[in-house]
């Protein structure tokens, strides 16, 4: 079930709501949970049981790690918990690339096992690792009520896109929280802004990439338009999923962590991955990075380390070795701009937005692209492989998708909430927006349930992680 989709908006989303609230709060973890559970079990009721075996593992494993911390014991529960969830991973993850790679390198007849990925298993599986990680330091406490568990890890708004939330960040949310008017107001503008981006902005621009994809020797404008496209169109996708994700933790008394802060304005690649999906970098960066040693070492262990951390987050974000080179590609650009670049792109910082920008969307092609091959014609089309420059049919498009390109370049930027924000200082301007803003959610609300009701193009590019 997508969030952007009516069953969620007029369905599901108003009877858990219902649910919810009219539960005694000792019962609202379990109403919350039993909801999650049927938003997972929409279309993959199958995978629900493994969910669930993942969560029980965990909450087991966390109290016997938590009874023999210090023991030899605690050491073996906590790997055993470590082990079994990425087996788990690479299991359904993983086994039909590793399949395919060492059956295209031996030769063997070796045949796939087409293991269907279950959807948010990337997700889940790194907040139960972030769980058992944080009780065996000692920075969590083990979670002895399993609703409760179960309730932080299975929780619908964040369950199949994130953000990744750690069990730190909401451990005493879920003992006590609190709702009030603001609270669920900000969430619901939140909510409903978001599901607009997604709607009227990531839909529109995924038709544009689509248009690309089924072309025909596509020219050097339309390869543009195309590279541009998709690095809107999976910004507005994620980002607007953690907004309705953030919105809907805040109706339900949750604070969720913040995932984006205006990547595209980046000064330099290392800006870029501290503004991009920030709680899958904090997360390698604290459970894999500094635990290598991060850049406390010598030169080698450094390179070493952001190899290893940067592979890692290609392969999360797909079983292709496409992801693996992308994640790669970043890698070398941040030893660069370590050792060398970041001194002179900080003395130069419109060069360094160039750069950045340049960088990431060739690297977003090559995240894109079905296969290696297709990502070189892609890259090589961007500077003159096509052939020709512009045609009818790239001007055509160029035509057809300027106000949308242009909204999205202005809605990437902290611009329009500069200017609301100056425009609320002034009394009168603060009032009419005030007063203006229930009836313009009502209508983008109107206007996105509208979109959905007449098309079909509903997209959702992070569903494969």
């Amino acid at each position: 079930m997508l969030f952007s989709s009516i069953p969620f908006l007029y369905v599901f989303l108003p009877a858990t709501l219902l649910l919810y609230f009219a539960a005694p709060r000792r019962m609202k973890n379990a109403v919350l949970l039993l909801c999650s559970l049927v938003f997972y079990g929409w279309g993959e009721p199958k995978y629900l049981l493994l969910m669930l075996f993942s969560i029980a593992q965990g909450y087991l494993f966390g109290l016997l790690i938590e009874k023999y911390r210090g023991k030899t014991r605690s050491t073996v529960f906590f790997w055993l918990s470590v082990s079994l969830s990425l087996l788990l991973l690479a299991y359904f993850k993983y086994a039909d690339f590793f399949l395919d790679s060492f059956r295209a390198v031996t030769g063997l007849p070796v045949p796939a096992l087409q293991i269907a990925l279950p959807i948010g298993i990337s997700f889940y599986t790194f907040q139960i690792l972030s769980y058992v990680v944080d009780v065996r330091r000692g920075d969590a406490s083990a979670q002895k009520n399993p609703i409760d568990l179960a309730a932080y890890i299975a929780m619908f708004p964040q369950l199949i896109a994130g953000p990744i939330v750690r069990y730190t960040d909401v451990a005493a949310q879920l003992r006590t929280r609190t709702h009030t008017r603001a609270g669920t107001a900000a969430g619901t503008r939140r909510f409903v802004l978001g599901l607009a981006k997604k709607i009227l902005i990531a839909n529109v621009l995924g038709q544009l990439v689509q248009q690309f994809q089924t072309a025909q020797d596509p020219d050097m404008l339309f390869h543009w338009l195309y590279a541009v496209g998709f690095m809107l169109q999976i910004y507005f996708d994620f980002s607007a999923y953690s907004d309705m994700a953030i919105g809907l933790g805040a109706i339900f008394g949750f604070t969720f962590p913040e995932n984006f802060n205006y990547p595209y304005c980046s000064a330099s690649i290392t800006e870029f991955w501290r503004r991009w999906h920030i709680s899958l970098g904090s997360w390698f960066r604290d459970y894999v990075y500094i635990p290598l040693g991060g850049s406390r070492v010598g030169k080698w262990k450094l390179l070493r380390n952001l190899l290893l951390v940067w592979a890692a987050t290609g392969l999360w974000h797909g079983a292709a070795w496409n992801f693996v080179l992308w994640g790669l590609f970043y890698a070398v650009l941040l030893i660069a701009e370590k050792f060398a670049l970041l001194p002179k792109l900080q003395k130069h910082p419109a060069i360094g937005r160039v750069y950045t920008l340049l960088f990431v969307l060739l690297g977003f092609v090559l995240f894109d692209a079905p296969t290696l091959s297709s990502a070189g014609s892609r890259i090589a089309g961007l500077f003159g492989g096509a052939g020709a420059v512009a045609g009818v049919q790239s001007l055509y498009y160029l035509k057809s998708y300027a106000v949308v390109l242009l909204l999205a370049v202005l809605g990437a930027t902290p611009l329009p909430k500069r200017l609301l924000a100056r425009l609320r200082q002034n009394r009168v301007c603060g009032a009419i927006l005030d007063a203006a803003e229930p009836f313009a959610l009502v209508a983008l609300l109107a206007l996105c349930t509208a979109y959905l009701i007449d098309g079909s193009f509903n997209p959702f590019l992070y569903f494969r992680f």
